[in-house]
């Protein structure tokens, strides 16, 4: 008897930790079923796919500290979360910090501009593409490199890409290149082409555009096929990134399915006119 106590007393202790554990996996497992936010990560400073601002003009989505994102990014989740049934939560983030917030739990997607490389595919899983993009290189307007027509025409050339992003690997394509240090964000490359300390930096067209829409000294410089940069879709399409395993991948892949080219195009457009670094 004295034994069969014990026995029992075991076992509810057993079924107590199994039920603590399942309660913790919910907890840390990213969104589940019964949350009704979304909280998807992103840099804000990466326009015209994200950035911040003062007001809630263009739609933008208010976030903490009294500042507001915008840009497409912000738009394309807004939409999958109302497709998902869900309020949208927009936490801002450093780029280097987006992966370790996601697979912490602090975060339930990222959709930032990011492409889906082997390396992060590693880390994390990702959606269908939502955006694909050109690459291309941004120069001081009437300068040395204006008017460019190939990778050749860049040849000794001070040229840099944002940290942590395929586009400075790009850099590696172009002839007998000064590859320079990378910098943060793209506001910071825009100072250094104005300032003469770099002579270009690579950009997707987007991003590109809105530089030289925002800054009149700029020039966006393209390629036509077979002169410009290699590279593969996976490197110019962004997708967006969730945990490894996540339900909510096929989810969000159902709710882009829903959202028509049509509409991703005039989102598009609507960022790129309202866009500011």
């Amino acid at each position: 008897m004295f034994k069969l106590k014990i026995f029992k007393r075991k076992l509810n202790i057993g079924v107590l930790l199994v039920f603590l554990v399942l309660i913790l996996t919910s907890c840390f497992s990213g969104i589940s079923d019964d949350t009704n936010t979304l909280k998807v990560g992103m840099e804000c400073s990466y326009a015209p796919f994200n950035w911040i601002q003062p007001t809630s003009k263009n739609d933008a989505e208010k976030i903490a500290g009294g500042w507001y994102a915008c840009g497409y990014d912000v738009y394309m989740a807004r939409e999958i979360a109302k497709k998902l049934g869900k309020k949208l939560e927009v936490v801002k983030i450093d780029w280097d910090g987006l992966l370790p917030a996601l697979t912490s739990g602090k975060i339930d997607a990222i959709i930032a501009g990011m492409s889906a490389t082997e390396e992060r595919k590693k880390a994390i899983d990702f959606t269908d593409n939502y955006y694909s993009s050109d690459i291309v290189i941004v120069v001081k307007k009437n300068g040395k490199y204006s008017g460019a027509k190939s990778l050749e025409d860049f040849k000794g050339a001070k040229i840099t890409g944002q940290l942590s992003t395929v586009h400075y690997e790009f850099i590696d394509q172009i002839p007998d290149v000064n590859k320079e240090t990378a910098l943060e964000d793209f506001s910071s490359m825009v100072a250094a082409v104005n300032a003469g300390k770099i002579d270009g930096y690579i950009s997707e067209k987007p991003a590109a555009l809105v530089a030289v829409h925002t800054n009149t000294s700029l020039e966006c410089v393209e390629f036509e096929k077979g002169k410009g940069f290699e590279f593969s879709q996976d490197e110019t399409a962004i997708a967006i990134g969730v945990k490894k395993g996540s339900n909510l991948r096929e989810k969000i892949n159902s709710a882009l399915g829903k959202i028509s080219e049509e509409t991703r195009t005039y989102l598009m457009n609507k960022a790129i006119g309202g866009a500011t670094f």
